[in-house]
């Protein structure tokens, strides 16, 4: 493998997280400067201009905002802005390969590095020596997005940090209404919802984290505690960790079962529920008979669509030790709508 800037210069990963309109784009102007001032270079990548405008397109459907179809919809191409990070460690000077061109826009990235290849004031031999620092600018409301990031910081040895923008809901939807193209506020209402901010105490992994409160306007003071942080992830640059694939599959084995087994016990809870309105209603027999063929058929799709989804998502039991109560809440949400439509439809006809 060439080394690239790996190895010749310390490298740090620094991830901006937060709500739409939080200050990010701001923040990442700021650190630029203050970064190009100690002669590092620095790069920013933007998600929204690297990942095609198609890609944002299902924000907003007939029956609703749906970030889990966002985000299903959004981790190719994600992973394709980090693949494009990754070959320009290993080789600096070759452009993002085709296979990539597809899931984002190559012309935007090529912004995204012209100014760490051709950092102003330093020479060739400097510039190789200089401290790179590459800001991801995106919403990473899920750990599990962020933990990507993590783990190729963690495979060539880079640092890694994070910094969460907290700001008030009033104040983003406020701020959003105002830009040229803002996003429909339904999004950011339902992205509240949805968000988990860094949390060290649950995921060790998120330990070289701060939040910066930019409710209010961003301090000198705000920059200089980010700067500190990266500073100190470019000094302290992640270990990779050995092989221990047999362990990570026993574990996520494991986690699905329990999973799947909490979403059964409520899925059966949420079927005995709906029977006994059918009965308060007075369905006919044979309709409380094709009630419970159908919820049954139901439950069992998705109890096996939810397993085989947590046994293919790498991410789950390695990005997060995870709060099971809140990813079977998740699931069994998605089953209760489907439940609520059979139960409708059924006593409609018994009408």
């Amino acid at each position: 493998m060439d080394a690239g800037v790996v190895g010749r210069a310390p490298v740090c990963l620094c991830v901006l997280c937060g709500l739409p309109a939080a200050g990010k784009s701001t923040l990442a102007r700021e650190l630029l400067s203050t970064a190009a001032r100690l002669g590092w270079r620095a790069g920013l990548v933007p998600y929204d201009d690297l990942i095609p405008e198609q890609a944002f397109q299902t924000r907003v459907l007939e029956d609703g905002v749906k970030l889990q179809e966002m985000h299903t919809e959004w981790k190719l191409h994600r992973q394709a802005v980090l693949r494009c990070i990754e070959q320009f460690l290993e080789k600096p000077r070759v452009l993002a390969e085709m296979q990539s061109s597809c899931q984002i826009n190559i012309a935007a990235w090529e912004r995204c590095i012209q100014a760490v290849l051709q950092p102003e004031a330093l020479d060739c031999t400097q510039a190789e020596r200089a401290p790179l620092l590459f800001l991801l600018d995106d919403n990473f409301y899920y750990p599990s997005m962020r933990y990507e990031v993590y783990q190729l910081a963690r495979k060539y040895s880079l640092g890694f940090c994070q910094v969460y923008l907290h700001c008030d809901l009033e104040s983003c939807i406020s701020r959003n209404q105002s830009r040229s193209e803002p996003i429909p506020t339904e999004v950011i209402q339902e992205m509240v919802k949805r968000l988990e901010s860094p949390n060290p105490q649950k995921n060790s992994w998120e330990a070289n984290s701060i939040s910066v409160n930019t409710t209010a306007k961003l301090s000198e003071c705000d920059v200089q505690s980010v700067m500190e942080l990266i500073s100190s992830a470019l000094s302290n640059p992640l270990s990779p960790v050995e092989d221990n694939t047999e362990q990570t599959e026993a574990d996520r084995l494991k986690c699905a079962t329990s999973v799947v087994h909490q979403a059964d016990q409520a899925c059966r809870r949420l079927i005995s529920e709906a029977m006994k309105t059918a009965r308060e209603n007075q369905v006919l027999p044979e309709h409380m008979r094709s009630l419970a063929t159908q919820l049954n058929e139901s439950k069992a799709t998705f109890l096996h669509n939810l397993r085989r989804q947590l046994l293919t998502e790498a991410s789950f039991t390695q990005g997060e030790d995870i709060d099971v109560e809140r990813v079977v809440k998740r699931a069994v949400d998605v089953f209760d709508r489907e439940r609520k439509e059979i139960l409708s439809t059924i006593m409609n006809e018994n009408k």
